[in-house]
């Protein structure tokens, strides 16, 4: 006889989620373009929602160095208009006097090594040494890559990277403008900064949808032994933007799509759907992984691009019941540019878990809608066990939704109610907003991103053999599409899912696009 059993079911013992705190050493951020597009609309924003969140330790110091002429008080009215107009919370007139505190301009040139010696001074007097006794310095590059070099050789020169500085540097994409390029920016760095001090910064990677990526792979047993060719048809990774190129034509002309976006974001998510489970979730443990799939997905000559790879560039159209103008009408884009917006292409990974599964990978300007999501297409049961009130029955599919809104959702077959056996399909869903309890926080991409290298976690940051792997599978394409005639561009009308022969990709294997 057993006793002490009670009758009423217990709930589950979920432990109760509290807020993490990190203890973060004193440390001071340079920001080398501190007054430019990007320092306003992501950076400094986002360092102030981050000493509003209190996650930036008592003893810090952001220094803006540009070439304008500027005291400290006029710059910090510069970081005030540049908070209340970008960042996405309510405007806290007692956390900005305490932010602003924290604020300090330097004036020099890139390649003055006067002005590294003034901000060498501007260090010493304002940063607060860490526990180890050493300053520790964060040199954030945000700037175009052409100043690069002069900024890592005056670093050297003036001992602003050793010595009495623990130095990290952030480096922003692009990465180069191919592997080769790519290698030798790296070559550059190297002189300065050691790997382990590189932060190579692709926001993408800071969506919590993204980073969640991991954690339902890997924390979940049920999905596991069917995640491989076996079970699974195929996968689509789709990155739709509603906007064109903005102010961006300069460096569009020069990137295209595929540098924009497919070399970095959807290489990155391909990666996280693709890899192996590491060792553990230390850094490099990670970073190896996905670096073994670039490695593994197989390479592409000019006849394999040709027939799988599909390159657009949208005209004029309609989004949102606004006209919108072509590409090739955007403000200093020449009339007859080859330049693609979008791309679409069919991609294989020639390993014992994904041999023969393609990977259809699509994004685009000027897109239908604004989206980004990984679709799972599992393959049909073997028999036709079941009528279907519909000719043409749904397989399963698990989809990750990243934006604009961040959710799992997992669609199944279900019997009709009614007396007869009909097979129905349905959505069992997760939305990160609705469904989850309490108040939640979500960060900006840029908000973990630099917590974690205040912290010295390079998890969510690229490592240079991976920067090269993942330019070694695009660099074939681009070449190819810079020596043959592009397609009659425009091929695409602003508001639609791309060209026609996007979706013949599919269609010719038997497939459509999720999202259509």
């Amino acid at each position: 006889m057993i006793d002490n059993i009670s009758d009423t079911p217990t709930a589950s013992p979920f432990c109760e989620l509290k807020p993490e705190r990190f203890n973060i050493e004193p440390f001071t951020m340079v920001i080398f373009g501190g007054t430019g597009d990007l320092s306003r609309r992501k950076l400094l924003p986002t360092l102030y929602h981050l000493c509003h969140d209190q996650n930036l330790p008592d003893e810090y110091s952001i220094i803006a160095f540009a070439s304008s002429t500027r005291t400290d008080e006029e710059y910090r009215d510069l970081v005030k208009e540049s908070v209340e107009k970008f960042d996405e919370g309510p405007f806290h007139e007692a956390c900005w006097e305490n932010f602003s505190r924290h604020l300090f301009y330097v004036s020099g040139n890139f390649d003055d090594v006067e002005s590294y010696k003034k901000l060498s001074g501007r260090i010493e007097e304002i940063a607060r040494p860490a526990s180890g006794g050493k300053r520790e310095v964060i040199y954030y590059l945000a700037v175009p890559p052409h100043f690069l070099p002069d900024i890592f050789e005056r670093l050297s020169f003036c001992k602003l990277c050793s010595g009495r500085f623990e130095a990290r540097l952030i480096v922003e994409k692009p990465f180069g403008h191919d592997r080769a390029s790519a290698a030798a920016l790296n070559g550059l760095i190297a002189k300065t900064f050691e790997e382990r001090q590189i932060y190579r910064i692709d926001h993408y990677l800071g969506k919590e949808t993204v980073q969640n990526l991991l954690f339902f792979r890997f924390a979940n047993s049920i999905f596991e032994p069917l995640w491989n060719r076996r079970y699974i048809d195929h996968v689509q990774i789709t990155v739709a933007e509603s906007i064109g190129i903005e102010n961006r034509a300069r460096f569009y002309e020069k990137a295209g799509v595929v540098r924009d976006i497919v070399q970095n974001h959807m290489m990155q998510l391909l990666a996280l759907i693709a890899m192996e489970p590491p060792i553990g979730f230390e850094a490099d443990h990670i970073r190896n992984e996905k670096v073994k799939v670039y490695r593994t997905i197989r390479g592409m000559d000019g006849a394999y691009i040709d027939k799988y790879a599909v390159r657009g560039q949208y005209g004029a159209g309609s989004i949102n019941g606004m006209d919108v103008s072509g590409y090739r009408n955007e403000k200093d884009i020449a009339p007859d540019s080859r330049t693609p917006t979008f791309f679409a292409g069919k991609f294989f990974i020639d390993n014992w878990r994904w041999a023969d599964v393609p990977f259809y990978l699509r994004t685009g300007k000027r897109m239908k809608k604004r989206v980004t999501e990984i679709s799972i297409h599992f393959k049909q049961p073997p028999l036709r066990l079941f009528k279907s009130i519909c000719e043409i029955r749904e397989p399963n599919l698990l989809v990750l939704g990243v934006q604009p809104h961040e959710e799992i959702v997992l669609h199944i077959g279900v019997k009709h109610p009614g007396i007869g056996n009909q097979l129905y399909p349905v959505n069992m869903g997760f939305n990160y907003e609705k469904d989850l309890q309490g108040e939640v926080h979500f960060p900006l991409p840029y908000e973990r991103l630099l917590l974690d290298c205040m912290k010295g976690d390079q998890t969510l940051f690229a490592r240079q053999d991976g920067i090269e792997a993942m330019w070694a599978i695009v660099d074939p394409i681009i070449e190819r599409w810079d020596n043959t005639d592009a397609p009659e561009f425009p091929n695409y009308v602003s508001g639609s899912w791309g060209p026609d022969d996007a979706d013949r990709l599919l269609e010719e294997d038997g497939r459509q696009w999720r999202i259509a």
